[in-house]
């Protein structure tokens, strides 16, 4: 048996500085009001940001799609899993960003890292921003190429850097919609950068696609094209309550992806019927488009209620509503609370954020009622509230 002394050693180290994680077991679908270890709650914690995981008609597609094309896909794409449904996918899912061609695949960790790794090597430049998803911070890492870190929205800094690269492929790559701070990438200054320096730009849309832009093509979409944003990735399974993700592109860009990208030639291919449920999703998001608004109007309603009571909010002005604590046991004594008050709000701390920026990660969602809204409001000014009390006593 191996030495163990290092992992007890880290498991403590992580116990002690309160940044133990144990994830929450529903005993639920997805939704706005879920069974969680045996209690009814109200999820204020999913990226189901249109209400559609747990929807009816997805449902039905998955099954009709397993009843159709079976459970798995027995292969990996090039060799005999590329089904059907996974073509019309990847037509649809371009057609939606307004980009010539897309790749699928089972994750957008994966989807990223193939991105990053197989466009830019070794002799190659990375230019990220400091508050990107790991998973782009990770195929930065991984890729072999020198990897530098750009202040939060920081272009001064990020041209500064750019300034001294060397004569190598370079690329630029940021979150569109940050997944922990809901701020959204000054794009048009991400792509002029990335003109004037010769570079690649690629933007991760997992949290814009179905929520925002021209008919729910994302913060980047329709508006940016290929000519500006070279690299579009986004995931399937939030706003569209699927699974799996892709990358879209220039269809040469793609084609080279296809025959290069480590990621996707090596692995088994996602079930067809999954397809399906995207394919059913991408129909619903067409014709339901009172989902994106809805989801807006609970946005204007929180922050408003927010404000009010002078709750610490960071400025998103997205589904994602983060409310900075700082302290990581003071982020886990008020989700506890309001768990134990029926709202599941998970804490998050760091290594996700930056020391001292723990908060609680509030995200929206369509099906959200004004009164589970107001509920929730409530709830944390009784916190705050507490919390001025016991500091006006000590």
């Amino acid at each position: 048996m191996p030495d163990l002394a290092f992992i007890e050693q880290a498991l403590a180290e992580r116990q002690k500085q309160q940044l133990w994680r144990q994830p929450p077991l529903l005993d639920s679908a997805q939704g706005t009001q879920i069974r969680c270890q045996g209690r009814e709650m109200i999820n204020f914690s999913s990226n189901d940001y249109l209400g559609l995981a747990a929807d009816p008609r997805l449902e039905a597609a998955l099954i009709a799609g397993a009843q159709r094309w079976g459970t798995g896909s027995g292969a990996s794409h090039q060799v005999c899993g590329h089904q059907q449904p996974h073509q019309e996918l990847e037509e649809r899912l371009a057609d939606l960003t307004g980009r010539e061609a897309a790749l699928t695949f089972s994750s957008g960790y994966l989807a990223n890292l193939a991105a990053v790794q197989t466009l830019i090597g070794k002799g190659g430049e990375v230019y990220q921003d400091k508050l990107n998803h790991a998973s782009l911070l990770d195929a930065g890492l991984a890729s072999g190429a020198r990897f530098r870190r750009y202040r939060h929205l920081d272009s001064s800094h990020l041209k500064g850097l750019l300034e001294k690269s060397g004569s190598g492929r370079r690329l630029l790559v940021s979150d569109a919609v940050f997944s922990m701070d809901g701020d959204q990438a000054e794009v048009a200054e991400l792509a002029r950068l990335a003109e004037a320096s010769q570079s690649w730009l690629l933007l991760d849309d997992a949290h814009g696609l179905g929520v925002l832009g021209e008919e729910g093509s994302g913060l980047v979409g329709r508006r940016f094209g290929s000519d500006q944003v070279h690299l579009l990735t986004a995931t399937l399974g939030k706003a569209l309550g699927s699974a799996g993700a892709f990358i879209a592109g220039d269809r040469l860009v793609i084609d080279y992806l296809r025959q290069f990208a480590r990621q996707y030639i090596y692995t088994t291919a996602q079930p067809a019927a999954q397809a399906c449920v995207s394919l059913k999703a991408l129909d619903l998001l067409a014709a339901e488009p009172q989902r994106r608004q809805d989801l807006q109007d609970n946005l204007a309603f929180f922050r408003h209620g927010a404000k009010a009571l002078g709750l610490p909010l960071l400025p998103s002005q997205t589904a994602i509503q983060p409310l900075l604590l700082g302290d990581n046991a003071r982020a886990l004594r008020w989700s506890q609370a309001l768990k134990e008050s029926g709202f599941l709000v998970m804490a998050i701390r760091p290594p996700t954020v930056p020391p001292g920026t723990a908060r609680l990660r509030i995200t929206l969602t369509a099906k959200h009622r004004y009164d589970h809204l107001a509920l929730l409001l409530e709830a944390l000014a009784e916190l705050a509230a507490e919390e001025e009390a016991n500091s006006d006593v000590g």
